[in-house]
């Protein structure tokens, strides 16, 4: 059984190539309002997600999550726009998280974006630094670093999927 939804789950990939080029103000638009209707424990919408597309405030993003890293590259392959999830400080925060972060990643997919999952925000938001930068954007520096998001569009081919493990799922019956 084959649809557009499905197409779309198949066929995204990371994409760790980006052209210089800002995306829209729709397409950006878009893909952080897929973000909102991604589940949430008990419906509370507790993740809580920005956009950085400022060159400054990107580069001091990028600079905090390669300290973290332990390098000085851009972690975020260059990608114009930088999408940062973070949620309240409570047992559901990484699986709501997680779940904004999937819908916006495949949401940029299916409007012909490239985008990549990049780790270390729950690191990055626990420093000082990164409490300082939450406190610049006027947002609660209590909140957690779920996941981040590079995005833009992609200057490489898709790369092929790796073949998926025999055993992967079970049907129990």
């Amino acid at each position: 059984m084959k649809n557009e939804t499905l197409n779309v789950l198949l066929t995204r990939r990371s994409v760790r190539e980006f052209k210089s080029e800002q995306i829209s103000d729709d397409e950006l638009v878009t893909v952080l309002e897929a973000g909102t209707y991604a589940p949430t424990a008990r419906g509370m919408q507790t993740p809580v997600i920005i956009a950085v597309q400022n060159p400054d405030e990107r580069g001091a993003v990028s600079a905090l999550n390669a300290k973290i890293q332990g390098n000085s590259g851009d972690p975020y392959y260059g990608a114009p726009t930088i999408i940062l999830v973070l949620a309240a400080d409570d047992r559901f925060a990484e699986l709501n998280g997680a779940a904004v972060t999937t819908n916006m990643l495949n949401a940029a997919h299916s409007i012909g974006l490239g985008s990549c999952w990049i780790h270390r925000p729950g690191e990055m938001f626990r420093t000082d630094e990164g409490k300082a930068m939450l406190k610049k954007w006027g947002l609660d520096e209590t909140l957690v670093g779920v996941a981040s998001i590079a995005l833009g569009y992609a200057d490489c081919e898709a790369p092929a999927p790796k073949p998926r493990k025999a055993d992967y799922y079970r049907i129990i019956k």
